[in-house]
């Protein structure tokens, strides 16, 4: 079978989906490295409702659903100005999240939406992309070394009252 692959930008009508694929991906991820109560509050806060379609009409922020043969398989989020989590300066783009869903990874969906990301900040005139990973998630640090970003610090990431720490990674464009 072919595959038809699309980028498709969000609106504030996609929360639902948004925050079901969010809490699915994230879930993957991070439910083998911390407690059910951690996750659960912190799903419960990060993906709640309103919270969602205030980020989706937020308009420094940028979301888009990457699907499969019509299939939602994930998503990308960008920052820029004060939509992003640390400040990098209006010279930057934030990849705030790349979301692929389980059954499609492997299948260069993070590869198309770090380059759509890039591509987001060259019209943009942006001159440096950015974005913070979890110190322990050593396939998503080869993942972005891999497209020139380089460790540039860190900060502190709160799951709960669990504090992690985020490698700030950085590519100059």
């Amino acid at each position: 079978m072919i595959k038809q692959i699309q980028l498709v930008k969000m609106d504030k009508n996609d929360w639902q989906e948004l925050q079901k694929v969010s809490i699915e991906t994230y879930t993957d991820t991070f439910e083998p490295y911390n407690s059910p109560e951690i996750m659960d509050a912190y799903l419960t806060t990060a993906y709640e409702s309103k919270k969602l379609q205030r980020e989706l009409t937020n308009p420094n922020s940028r979301f888009y659903f990457v699907k499969v043969n019509q299939e939602t398989a994930g998503y990308l989020k960008v920052n820029v100005k004060d939509a992003q989590t640390e400040k990098m300066g209006d010279d930057s783009l934030e990849v705030e999240r790349i979301y692929i869903r389980p059954p499609f990874k492997h299948q260069g969906l993070g590869t198309r939406l770090i380059q759509e990301a890039e591509k987001l900040a060259h019209e943009a005139h942006k001159s440096k992309i950015w974005l913070g990973v979890w110190e322990h998630n050593e396939p998503a640090k080869r993942f972005y070394a891999k497209f020139g970003f380089k460790r540039i610090g860190q900060h502190s990431f709160f799951m709960g009252d669990d504090e992690q720490t985020d490698y700030l990674m950085q590519k100059k464009l």
